[in-house]
């Protein structure tokens, strides 16, 4: 991953020249021949070979075309580009695996909805189970009209199948920062998702986020950033290494879905973030359960072990709650206690 994944990649020209490179000269020559079967003027140049389109869906049926001609390994040698006009491709521009390219070509709704930042935030309560006041919000990705419309995991799932998961997590941290600056007041937490597999260097891929903070007026101490990942953990070193670098800048983190998938007691313990999220599918019923109960009896002392908060999520009834509670969870989440409104909502409610 480069700095170039954190940026947008600009609009698909709706007519224009498709580039493709490959470091093997007979992949090329075999795309010249396809270009020719399809009526297609492939032009050789230095940077591979070039031909017009004149419209997306052709672009596509191409791409597809290639998929489908090609093995695995040559595909993957592939980088495509477009351009306007084909003196373009005389200057600087940005090349793409060819996966990742006909993955954006493919959904160009939600290719635009990242590159436009078509998304805003919805905030759920996190209550004080001692008192149920309010302890912080979750902020979650949701879109901003009605236009494009799509569920956040189906456009995370895209966007790292086209390479701009980094670029759109970056972007979900930001846009959360400053929807909360002047709707959630001083001393309310902000819990904000993340994933470490888009930060390849803390230093360099958090400067933004940084930089959000501190020109919205929020303060650090009230940031606290979830770790959501869906795969196991390869390097463990690197990801204490990103949680350390928010925690150098005064921010909290949190291990999310802790008791599903790859999140167990070993890895709360290697980590040892700030807060700790039981994952909803071991509070659902917990109450009816005694292995459920156990389970998060287990995981409160971990955490108090390593001086971690407890959050239960997903909390729907009122006998859940109560069952957490006793069991010290000291935090809680879910239906139960309110349900993600618009952001800009909580600042009217405030007023």
């Amino acid at each position: 991953m480069s700095c170039s994944q954190c940026r947008p990649t600009g609009d698909f020209p709706l007519e224009g020249f498709i580039h493709i490179r490959s470091e093997h000269p007979v992949l090329l020559q075999s795309l010249q021949h396809i270009f020719s079967e399809d009526g297609l003027e492939g032009i050789s140049s230095p940077i591979g070979v070039s031909a017009k389109y004149n419209n997306l869906p052709f672009l596509q049926s191409l791409c597809e075309r290639l998929l489908s001609t090609f093995n695995d390994q040559a595909v993957q040698s592939f980088h495509c580009a477009l351009t306007h006009t084909i003196d373009e491709a005389n200057g600087f521009i940005t090349w793409n695996p060819f996966h990742h390219f006909l993955e954006r070509i493919k959904n160009r709704d939600l290719y635009e909805v990242i590159q436009q930042q078509m998304f805003t935030t919805y905030s759920q309560p996190i209550v004080s189970l001692k008192n149920e006041e309010i302890y912080g919000y979750e902020f979650l990705l949701r879109p901003l009209s009605d236009r494009i419309e799509f569920k956040p995991y189906e456009l995370f799932q895209f966007a790292e199948k086209s390479g701009l998961q980094a670029l759109l997590d970056g972007n979900a941290r930001m846009t959360s920062i400053k929807n909360s600056s002047g709707t959630v007041p001083r001393g309310v937490k902000r819990f904000i998702n993340f994933l470490p597999s888009s930060i390849y260097d803390p230093k360099h891929c958090l400067a933004t986020t940084f930089r959000a903070a501190a020109e919205s007026g929020v303060d650090p101490n009230d940031l606290v950033f979830e770790v959501v990942e869906t795969e196991e953990i390869a390097d463990i070193d690197h990801l204490k290494s990103i949680l350390k670098a928010y925690q150098d800048q005064g921010m909290k983190v949190a291990l999310d879905d802790l008791g599903a998938g790859h999140s167990t007691l070993a890895v709360l313990r290697e980590l040892k973030p700030d807060y700790v999220k039981i994952d909803r599918k071991i509070i659902s019923f917990c109450d009816e359960d005694d292995s459920k109960r156990e389970m998060i009896q287990q995981i409160v002392e971990t955490a108090r072990e390593i001086n971690a908060v407890v959050l239960a999520e997903g909390i729907e009834r009122k006998e859940e709650a109560d069952v957490v509670l006793k069991c010290g969870v000291e935090l809680a989440q879910g239906y139960y206690f309110g349900r993600p409104v618009p952001t800009d909502r909580l600042a009217a409610a405030a007023h």
